[in-house]
C-alpha cells in the first residue's frame, strides 16, 4: 500500500531523540503545547521528559530548573506539541500484511469507476507482478459504491482476466469477500457448500455460487489463503508500526486478533522489535482456546503489546448492506432481496452466553455494533450481565455508527465506551442516504450528543477501512460532509478540542489507561506528537492539510518528516 511504502521511507529519516544528558532529561519548548488535560483547552511553556515520562509541565524557567544544566533542549520553532495519538480501533494485523497485495484506492494507475476498470487494473497489476505458481493475489479496498453498476464484481468477470491463478478482492468493509474460480476451488468451496450461519454466498441468476461471499462466509475462504513466513511478519512489523508512527499514534490496536497472530504478535521476536505500544483484541470465534490457556494475561504489557478484550461482533457493514437495523434498507439486501434490515452475525443468545465467559474473568468486552438493532442486542446484553457504569467496567461498543437518541442513556445507564467512526460521513454519507431518511444518516457518529450525554467517545480510522489519516479523522469529525457537500448532521459537530480529545483521552480512558497516556502531565508516559499548525486555531477547512512533524514515544524520537 502507499501509505506503508511511504511510511518504509518514511523510517530511513527518523532520527533517535537527541543525545541524552547526564540525567537524561529533555525540554520541549517554543511552540504551543496543549495538554489535553482537562474539558477545556490548556496549555504550557514547557514540558520536560526523563527516562521515558513526563516529570514536568509548566513555565519555562521552572522547566529548566526541572530539567538541570545538561538537559537536552528541544525548540519546536512555533509546531504545536500534543499527546501521542491513540488508536481506538483499527486493524493493525491488516497494516502487516497488505503490502502484498494490490490497493485499488491508491494503486489504480487510471480512474476506477466501473467493472471494466477494475478487470483492467487487476489485469494490468497481474502483468505487472508476473505469475507466482500456487500462489494467490489479495486486490484491497474494493468498493462497488464507487462503480457505475452499483454491484460486486463477480466470479466469471475475475475469471476473465486471471482464470488460473487464485485472486480475492477483498470489500473495503472487510465484512466480504470476491473469489475467482481458483480461489473457490483452493478453498475447497462449491455448489455443496453449506453457507455458515451469519453468512451469506450470493448466486447469480442460473442460482450457480457467483463468488461473492459476506460476513461469515468469507471466512470458509481467508482460512484456506496461505499465511506469510514469520520473517515476512517480522519485516511488515516494521512497516506497520512505521505507518502509524507517521501518522502521530503511539498506540495502535489491532481490534479482530486471530489465534495465529496472537502467537506472532506476543512472540519474543515481535516484542524485540515492536516500539508502538500494540492493543490486542481477540476475536471471539477463538474464545473456547484462550478461556483454556491459562497463560493468557489480559490488561498487562508485555514489553509494548497487550491483550486488552475480547471483540464480538453482532452485524455487519451498513455500505455492504449487512448492517442489522430496525427498519428497512431501501436498496434491501446485497441479493436484491426486499424487504431487508439485515440480521445478526451472532445470536442474541449465543453473545451473552461468549460475553458472560469473557465477562466472568473480568477481561474487557468489545462489541462490534453498527445498525441500531445490533446495538439494541449490545445493551441487551450488557444488561443481562448486570454491567453497571458503577462497575467501570468499560464496554466499548465499536462503530456505534447509527445509533438512535434513544440510546445514548442505556450507553450512560452501563458505563459504554462509544468507539465511533466520523469518517463514514465523507466516505459513505451519501451512500447512506440511498438507504435511510436524512434524520437517520444525520445522527452517526453523535460524538457532540455523546459528550452532552456525559459518554467518553473516541474517534478511529477502522484501518484499512479508511486510511490512517489523524488529521483527516479531526476533520470529519468537526465538518461532517460528503464529497457532494452534503453535511450529515451540522448539530453533531465538534470542535478541534473536542476532535482532539477523541483521539487522545478519549481512547486512552476506554483502555483504562488514563493515567498513563493521553494527557501532557507530570508521571505519564513522554508519548508526543508534533504537529506543524496549532489545531486549536487552524480554520476547519485547514485541518485535515495540517502535517505531523515528529512522533515521540517515551521520549525518543520513533518517526520524523523529511524537510
Amino acid at each position: 500500500m502507499k501509505a506503508i511504502i511511504a511510511a518504509i521511507a518514511a523510517s530511513l529519516l527518523a532520527i533517535a531523540a537527541p543525545a541524552s544528558a547526564q540525567d537524561g532529561a529533555t525540554l520541549y519548548h517554543g511552540g504551543p503545547i496543549i495538554t489535553m488535560d482537562g474539558d477545556t483547552p490548556q496549555t504550557v511553556e514547557a514540558v520536560v521528559a526523563r527516562d521515558g515520562r513526563i516529570i514536568f509541565a509548566g513555565p519555562e524557567g521552572a522547566a529548566r530548573a526541572a530539567a538541570g544544566d545538561d538537559a537536552a533542549i528541544r525548540d519546536l520553532k512555533g509546531a504545536t506539541l500534543l499527546p501521542g495519538f491513540i488508536d481506538a480501533h483499527s486493524h493493525f494485523t491488516v497494516a502487516t500484511m497488505s503490502a502484498g497485495g494490490f490497493d485499488l484506492r491508491t494503486g489504480a494507475r487510471q480512474p476506477v469507476s466501473d467493472i471494466n476498470d477494475v478487470q483492467r487494473e487487476i489485469s494490468d497489476y497481474m502483468q505487472r507482478r508476473g505469475p507466482t505458481p500456487g500462489g494467490w493475489t489479495t486486490v484491497w479496498q474494493f468498493d462497488q459504491e464507487n462503480l457505475t453498476e452499483k454491484r460486486y464484481i463477480t466470479r466469471a468477470e475475475l475469471d476473465a482476466i486471471v482464470p488460473d491463478h487464485p485472486v480475492v478482492v477483498l470489500h473495503v468493509s472487510l465484512h466480504g469477500a470476491v473469489a475467482n474460480s481458483a480461489a473457490l476451488k483452493a478453498a475447497g468451496i462449491d455448489e455443496a457448500t453449506a453457507v455458515p450461519p451469519g453468512g451469506m454466498m450470493l448466486r447469480d441468476e442460473a442460482g450457480k455460487l457467483n463468488g461473492v461471499l459476506l460476513e461469515k462466509a468469507m471466512f470458509l475462504l481467508l482460512a484456506k489463503m496461505p499465511q506469510p513466513t514469520a520473517e515476512q511478519k517480522l519485516a511488515a512489523l516494521d512497516a506497520a508500526q512505521n505507518a502509524y508512527f507517521a501518522e502521530g499514534y503511539t498506540h495502535a490496536q489491532d481490534g479482530a486478533t486471530q489465534p495465529p497472530d496472537i502467537a506472532f504478535l506476543t512472540s519474543a521476536a515481535a516484542r524485540e522489535r515492536l516500539r508502538i505500544d500494540l492493543a490486542l483484541l481477540p476475536f471471539s470465534t477463538g474464545l473456547d482456546g484462550l478461556v483454556a490457556n491459562p497463560d493468557l494475561k489480559f490488561g498487562v504489557y508485555q514489553g509494548h503489546v497487550k491483550l486488552q478484550g475480547i471483540k464480538f461482533v453482532l452485524d455487519g457493514s451498513v455500505q455492504a448492506r449487512t448492517g442489522y437495523f430496525t427498519r428497512d434498507y431501501r436498496r434491501g439486501s446485497p441479493e436484491g432481496h426486499h424487504p431487508w434490515h439485515g440480521e445478526p452475525i451472532l445470536s442474541e443468545g449465543d453473545f451473552i452466553a461468549q460475553a458472560k465467559k469473557v465477562h466472568d474473568r473480568g477481561w474487557q468486552l468489545f462489541v462490534h455494533a453498527n445498525g441500531d438493532a445490533a446495538i439494541d442486542m449490545a445493551v441487551r446484553g450488557f444488561d443481562a450481565l448486570g454491567i453497571k457504569a458503577a462497575d467501570d467496567r468499560r464496554p466499548i461498543v465499536i462503530h456505534s455508527q447509527f445509533q438512535r437518541r434513544d440510546q445514548l442513556p442505556a450507553y450512560k445507564r452501563i458505563g459504554v465506551g462509544p468507539a465511533y467512526f466520523s469518517n463514514h460521513a465523507w466516505y459513505w454519507g451519501d451512500v447512506h442516504r440511498t438507504n435511510f431518511p436524512a434524520e437517520v444518516v444525520d445522527f452517526i457518529s453523535p460524538l457532540r450528543s455523546a459528550r452532552a450525554t456525559g459518554l467518553i467517545p473516541s474517534n478511529h480510522s477502522d484501518y484499512s477501512v479508511t486510511p490512517l489519516d489523524t488529521r483527516f479523522m479531526l476533520w470529519t469529525s468537526m465538518a461532517r460532509v460528503s464529497p457532494t457537500g452534503v453535511v450529515s448532521g451540522a448539530d453533531e459537530r465538534v470542535d478541534a478540542y473536542a476532535a482532539l480529545q477523541a483521539l487522545t483521552t478519549g481512547p486512552a480512558w476506554q483502555i483504562f489507561e488514563e493515567d498513563r497516556k493521553g494527557r501532557i502531565k507530570p508521571g505519564l508516559l513522554a508519548d508526543f506528537v508534533i504537529l506543524d499548525k496549532n489545531p486549536l486555531t487552524t480554520p476547519v477547512g485547514a485541518i485535515k492539510a495540517m502535517k505531523v512533524v515528529e512522533t515521540i514515544k517515551e521520549g525518543r524520537s520513533v518517526w520524523r518528516a523529511a524537510d
